[in-house]
């Protein structure tokens, strides 16, 4: 199901997604795309925010692109890959889409700190950024917000500046048409909570590492933001139009010692500073869900919200990203008919399960059964084409973000049809905090640790087959704790393989040695797909056969996996109060990450497929196992986790 992690971008044929402008333009726009593949566009960012807008010939490669960058914006490139989501580019640069944003990232291991020696032609020292003031990247673009942008160019063209934001964690500015009317909310990818230009202070980590969500990558809640967009078909949850855009203006932030030009940051020269952003249409709003009751929302706008917010596993659905409109009647703030409109989806889609937040939760709107209409919207939803799509129209998106849509929308459908409402499903995905510390992982997860085991165990039977047998079966856990659990278990680990299976995934990983959290990355801080592992199986999850959800839970949990100092890993040290030097606060203070029970892309393509069926052949039994469960006892709090930014 799952692309080969090494193929160029995805191509893709229409979609027939009923009443979407984004994708009927799009389609219709790729003969004329073909025509003019000698001349493309490409916007290169670095790790610290500067992009270049580069025009490429037919024979140029990684190479030439480099060379230009370094004689552009003065930065270094030896020891420094190309990358483009997953991807790492080698050399060729054929199958990269017109207008697609790439970053340019340092390897781990740098030889050295000098500059290569270059010989620049006199083309190379023409090298300019061409584009215009605002370019809209990819062609995910419907004719209303074409015009929004060339109304806000001509803002910009008359003297109407944007306003900043002063709300939220990241950088966001207001952009305005020629009236000094609001038309569109910018968020610049490299001022996102600890990005290099964060202008509220929270620094400390580059583009392309772990960032406020262990799951979601500094720099990449703009592609999410789009995605949130493009995957509300015919407007459902009222998502507001969004596009990925490359844009300039003096009135963007950049930290001292963050150089994007030859000038100092903040020469003349140099004060239009152009960086990647989420573009998305402002829509005028009385207030926001926290300013009101929420028993006065209406149950159909709380249960598409919900809905989307399952598909797109949103960790951060909190009350101040829920706008309020009200459509008259009824007399001031408490009376009438209203509307919710959803914004902020940059930490939907993470790479990994962890826990998700939605507020609504608890709202008694989500008590309520879907109704005949959301049960058809959601009978409709086709989680392989969504992910086609998204690989269409976003090919920078991981694939295991993608994989992570796949499990939930099956996930959805499955819970919808059986019969359960909105809240007991985002019960089922929510994780359960005892006493604010210890975190257990949802039922979401124990499901997902059950249906690896169930394909481990077939897998290592097949694998008996065709070799005669073994006497022992060996794994490995990447965790430093081989000795302890040896013992425990009566199984020797392997030395020579690495099984991802085998963990089941519950220990977190340690800090690897670049300091960025993420222990799976390699030196270009991806995270590639182990699809050439072989296949192993733990005898510690032997013990969940034929029980029920809930004690397979506590078997795990008396194992001592889910408890503070049992055998998960134990956190970073986060080193709270730290200051930079310029005053800014490090990255180190943001809250301890949760854990990481379950990965969805350390699985080849094949064993992807036999975990989604083994996972949907658990989920009935999942289903009826919670309704008997939960009939009688009163909702369960949960601690909120919100990041509202």
């Amino acid at each position: 199901m799952a692309p080969n992690a090494d193929s160029p971008v995805q191509t893709q044929v229409a979609l027939a997604v009923p009443n979407h402008s984004i994708s009927s333009e799009h389609h219709g726009s790729r003969s004329s795309e073909a025509k003019q593949v000698a001349r493309r566009r490409v916007f290169v960012q670095t790790e610290t925010g500067c992009v270049l807008g580069i025009e490429l010939d037919r024979g140029d490669n990684v190479h030439t692109v480099k060379r230009r960058l370094q004689l552009a914006l003065n930065v270094p490139t030896e020891e420094s890959s190309l990358t483009y989501g997953d991807r790492v580019l080698k050399n060729d640069l054929s199958a990269i889409r017109n207008d697609s944003p790439l970053l340019l990232r340092r390897n781990l291991i740098q030889r050295s700190s000098s500059s290569p020696c270059l010989s620049p032609t006199a083309k190379d020292l023409l090298q300019r950024d061409r584009s215009g003031p605002i370019e809209i990247l990819g062609c995910s673009n419907s004719c209303s917000m074409k015009q929004l942008v060339k109304d806000a160019v001509k803002a910009i063209k008359n003297g109407v500046d944007p306003l900043p934001v002063h709300s939220g964690l990241g950088g966001a500015y207001y952009f305005r048409n020629s009236r000094g009317e609001r038309v569109a909310i910018v968020k610049p990818t490299d001022e996102e909570p600890f990005a290099p230009n964060n202008p509220k202070g929270f620094v400390g980590k580059t583009l392309g590492q772990p960032g406020l969500k262990r799951s979601v990558r500094v720099g990449e809640t703009g592609y999410r933001e789009v995605a949130a967009y493009l995957l509300d078909y015919d407007h459902f949850a009222n998502v507001p139009p969004t596009v990925l855009v490359k844009i300039t203006h003096s009135i963007f932030h950049v930290n001292e010692g963050v150089s994007c030009s030859k000038n100092k940051p903040h020469d003349e020269n140099s004060s239009a500073m152009s960086k990647i952003a989420s573009f998305q249409k402002f829509i005028p709003h009385d207030f926001d869900a926290s300013d009101h009751g929420t028993s006065c929302f209406p149950v159909a706008a709380v249960h598409r919200i919900g809905i989307l917010d399952i598909r797109i596993f949103n960790t951060d659905r909190h009350a101040g990203n829920l706008l309020v409109k009200k459509l008259g009647g009824g007399d001031g703030r408490f009376g009438g008919q209203m509307d919710l409109i959803p914004i902020d989806h940059g930490l939907c889609l993470p790479e990994n399960l962890e826990d998700p937040y939605f507020e609504w939760i608890h709202w008694p709107q989500a008590s309520i059964p879907f109704s005949d209409d959301e049960l058809k919207y959601i009978e409709y939803l086709d989680p392989s084409r969504d992910s086609d799509m998204l690989r269409s129209e976003l090919p920078m998106i991981r694939e295991a973000c993608l994989r992570v849509l796949v499990l939930c929308t099956i996930f959805l459908k499955e819970a919808a049809a059986f019969g359960l409402c909105l809240a007991e499903i985002g019960e089922m995905m929510s994780r359960e905090f005892k006493g604010g510390v210890e975190e257990e992982p949802s039922e979401l997860e124990i499901l997902c640790i059950e249906s690896k085991r169930l394909v481990t165990e077939h897998s290592v039977f097949l694998s008996e087959a065709e070799s005669g047998g073994e006497d022992d079966i060996q794994f490995d856990i990447d965790c430093g704790e081989e000795d302890e659990l040896t013992k425990q278990v009566g199984v020797q680990p392997s030395s020579h393989s690495r099984n991802p299976f085998s963990r089941l995934q519950i220990l977190e990983e340690e800090e690897d040695v670049d300091g960025d959290g993420d222990g799976d990355e390699d030196d270009t801080g991806l995270s590639p797909l182990r699809s050439d592992l072989p296949l192993n199986v733990s005898k510690l999850s032997m013990s969940l056969k034929d029980v029920s959800l809930a004690e397979k839970h506590n078997q795990l949990k008396q194992q001592g996996w889910f408890s503070k100092g049992g055998k998960t890993s134990t956190k970073p040290n986060y080193s709270y109060g730290v200051k930079h030097p310029n005053g800014n606060r490090s990255a180190n203070e943001q809250l301890p990450a949760s854990q990481s029970f379950v990965k969805l892309a350390d699985m080849s393509d094949d064993q992807w497929g036999a975990f989604l069926e083994k996972f949907q052949e658990l989920l009935p039994g999942a289903f009826r196992d919670r309704k008997s469960r939960v009939a009688g006892q009163r909702q369960r709090q949960r601690l909120g986790t919100s990041c509202q930014f």
